[in-house]
């Protein structure tokens, strides 16, 4: 079962523009792009047999070409990274059982979530769709309340059944649960990891359906799926003590920074 691993990447980020050039320096004080970041996190995948940066800015693509990536051209029409997936699928060669979506802006994401979720598709043959989630800590969560309060969109959680099929996601801290929590205490919030796996199927009919009223509001591409009446797995990973966090603002620089350093990546 052939897998792809995509990276989409666009200039124009409405919340933060330029962001997939954004330098992070890691460990040894070094520098190095997000999108290099988000590169050679994709590249530590094991059972992967392709990745690709996405794009449809000429810049991105020089400086992911600089330190040798494939990259793929992709139309300024598409309205999120799942389309722009969709698009790059089109725009290459070969067949693949499984198209892994791996955002640009989660530079610390383990390899092991990606390889998790891809065998958590493959264990459920009706899904479509699957992405991860992580029970989060009280530090986390302490984290996403205090960006609410201060007007900024933190990370995306989300909600799911006994069947693991996602009930909803949102940028808003859900579900509420009214108490405190210390920074070591296990919560019932799972925050939704910002990558997904589809089959062919799912991912080549999503561009040609309608954004929905919920994806509008929230800003979640996701949620087409679920508009659409398109089950999303939700495949719990396990965080093994690592810290994680998306570059979503400017603020977060040095806390993907620090993590960096803490974690001792170069």
């Amino acid at each position: 079962m052939p897998v792809l691993i995509v990276i989409p990447a666009r200039y124009a980020s409405t919340r933060y523009p330029g962001k997939p050039l954004v330098e992070l320096r890691g460990a040894d004080g070094e520098a190095k792009s997000l999108i290099r970041r988000s590169w050679d996190a994709a590249m530590q995948v094991s059972g992967v047999d392709r990745v690709v940066v996405a794009t449809d800015d000429d810049r991105i693509a020089d400086a992911a070409r600089s330190f040798g990536a494939d990259v793929v051209m992709t139309s300024v029409d598409c309205q999120n990274g799942t389309e722009r997936c969709a698009e790059a699928v089109k725009n290459i060669d070969g067949d693949y059982d499984i198209v892994v979506n791996l955002q640009g802006d989660a530079p610390l994401t383990p390899a092991w979530f990606v390889e998790d979720l891809v065998a958590g598709l493959r264990a459920q043959p009706d899904a479509d769709v699957a992405t991860p989630v992580l029970r989060t800590e009280g530090r986390a969560l302490n984290g996403f309340l205090a960006d609410r309060r201060a007007g900024r969109v933190g990370g995306t959680t989300a909600v799911f059944g006994t069947n693991h099929n996602a009930l909803y996601f949102s940028k808003e801290v859900i579900p509420y649960t009214g108490k405190n929590f210390a920074d070591d205490d296990e919560t019932p919030v799972f925050h939704h990891v910002g990558v997904y796996a589809y089959r062919p199927k799912a991912l080549a009919a999503y561009p040609g359906w309608t954004s929905g009223p919920l994806e509008q509001l929230e800003g979640l591409e996701q949620l087409r799926f679920l508009e659409r009446g398109t089950p999303v797995l939700c495949v719990e990973v396990d965080g093994k003590g690592r810290e994680f966090w998306e570059l979503n603002n400017p603020e977060d620089v040095p806390l993907i920074e620090a993590m960096l350093s803490k974690m001792g990546h170069a």
